[in-house]
């Protein structure tokens, strides 16, 4: 089978120490059209549902989703453009990036349209990472980065949180004079927890030679942080991801964005670039075209994250400080028989991390969801 990858990517897959046999798969796979094997946030997800499907009457506060859905202007376009879904509409989605970046001060040829940010996440690792060259991030953090490593068999080196739940700038830089890629989720998944601005910037001048920044900025809109685009803007060597499967509510619909440089682009898209499905891009446009959404939700979710914690910390159950729709909350014993418990109730919150072995994850859902959560929570930790 001849493979679809250009001749000079494949010159450069194999100059950066990937044998011919790992090159092989991986063209293989993707001539045939296929999803490269990597865990994304749905296979996780899926990991946590081990004990068979989901009651339709569960609380499902297990995958960082949104209980909302679409905001009432985003659902009305993705209605409105469904007929026209025969035809990829490619307009549509040069209206979309154009859009974001107007709204983020980039140049529109800086920004790529992706179904979700797990493709360009995986893409990255293909593009900057390799045999010789490692993967950096912490530890928890969202796992498919690492397991992308593995797959294209780059080292992962991961280094904990620090005791304040943040990124260990320094100690991620230093990690590996030889890294590819330095991926940051913030806020972090599953902490909830925030990197100052200041971290990113010291570790984006101080990251080893060569390497390239990936901030995943999935979660931004519920911290009411300052987004790091503007580094973008400086030609910077870091790649910002964004998603709208968390906020606005889409993950159904599957939309998010990739945001560099364009040479830094090219090395993500030269792996695969596929149509953004044309409801998720319709509802996108509208979500962007709101100015009071971001404000509204962030509010919102965090009054009932602020609600659950405040009940979880007058029963002495100590909670990582979150700025996201989802926190970590130690039970004080081993997370995976209090996630099984829970499941019991039909409660279903989010999968084990291994590096807190008696926290649990558990999403911010609608304030019903969470009073359930609550007493299913005291029930089995009784």
């Amino acid at each position: 089978m001849k493979s679809i990858l250009s001749s000079e990517l494949q010159e450069d897959f194999l100059r950066r120490g990937f044998s011919r046999r790992n090159f092989g798969r991986i063209a293989s796979l993707m001539a045939a059209g296929t999803t490269l094997p990597f865990f994304n946030e749905a296979a996780l997800a899926q990991m946590s549902q081990r004990g068979g499907p989901i009651p339709p009457d569960a609380v499902r506060i297990n995958s960082n989703e949104s209980p909302w859905g679409p905001c009432p202007e985003a659902a009305d376009a993705i209605h409105n453009i469904v007929q026209r879904g025969g035809r990829y509409l490619y307009e549509q989605t040069n209206e979309f990036t154009a859009l974001l970046a107007s709204q983020e001060g980039v140049p529109a040829e800086y920004v790529r349209a992706y179904p979700g940010s797990s493709a360009p996440l995986h893409q990255a690792i293909l593009g900057f990472c390799s045999p010789q060259r490692s993967y950096v991030a912490c530890d928890p953090t969202y796992e498919a980065g690492g397991e992308a490593a593995k797959f294209v068999g780059a080292r992962s080196v991961l280094v904990p949180l620090r005791k304040d739940w943040a990124h260990d700038v320094k100690a991620m830089a230093k990690a590996d004079p030889k890294a590819g890629l330095l991926y940051l989720c913030n806020p972090n998944n599953p902490t909830g927890s925030l990197t100052p601005r200041s971290d990113i910037e010291w570790l984006l001048e101080n990251k080893p030679a060569g390497s390239v920044l990936l901030v995943d900025e999935a979660y931004l809109h519920l911290s009411g942080a300052g987004a790091c685009t503007d580094l973008v803007a400086k030609d910077k060597e870091i790649v910002i991801l964004r998603t709208f499967s968390k906020l606005y509510g889409m993950a159904g619909l599957r939309l998010g964005a990739a945001i560099a440089r364009p040479d830094l682009l090219k090395k993500i898209t030269d792996y695969g670039a596929f149509a953004v499905p044309v409801t998720a891009v319709a509802g996108g446009i509208a979500s962007l075209k709101l100015p009071t959404l971001v404000p509204q939700r962030r509010k919102m979710i965090g009054e009932i994250r602020q609600d659950t914690v405040e009940f979880l910390e007058k029963r002495n159950y100590s909670v990582v400080p979150s700025f996201s729709n989802k926190f970590m909350v130690d039970t004080k014993r081993p997370g995976q028989q209090v996630i099984e418990a829970l499941q019991k109730e039909k409660v279903y919150v989010g999968r084990l991390f291994p590096a807190m072995p008696t926290h649990i994850r558990v999403t911010v859902g609608t304030r019903e969801e969470m009073d359930k959560f609550k007493t299913a929570f005291l029930k089995v930790m009784a």
